[in-house]
């Protein structure tokens, strides 16, 4: 169980990277939900998944028995989907807006801020240093 859901983390770890690594926006997200979904595995395994006894204190006991699951990732994975669904749903709203402003997803054809060759460079680089004003105590 241990090695197919190491490898299960992996697998969506290597596939996220790739995804990160592409230039279209969609597929960007969708790698950054993917490693989020590997993160979150990657924590829940750690809280000691498997035939375990759930996180419940029995009546008149004061602490876990030893053999009961950690209910710590459970919890922080809990609070991750939330957050992750909330950040995937923002970063949702950027494409589209990127989509209608630029008329594409593609990261290479979004160079409004950029000039567009050498002599709008040239036209743009600083031309004199300005040094900042002196201050005269008051």
């Amino acid at each position: 169980m241990e090695t197919l859901s190491a490898v299960t983390i992996g697998a969506l770890a290597g596939v996220a990277v790739y995804l990160f690594l592409a230039h279209d926006l969609p597929r960007v997200l969708i790698g950054f939900v993917l490693f989020g979904t590997a993160a979150n595995l990657a924590i829940f395994a750690a809280g000691r998944i498997g035939p375990f006894l759930p996180p419940i204190v029995e009546s008149g006991a004061t602490a876990l028995a030893a053999d009961a699951a950690n209910p710590l990732p459970q919890a922080l994975i809990l609070t991750a989907i939330v957050i992750g669904f909330g950040l995937a749903v923002f970063a949702l709203m950027l494409i589209v807006r990127a989509q209608r402003t630029f008329g594409s997803v593609d990261c290479s054809t979004m160079v409004e801020a950029e000039p567009r060759d050498a002599d709008t460079r040239a036209a743009a680089a600083p031309t004199e240093t300005h040094s900042p004003p002196d201050r005269k105590a008051a």
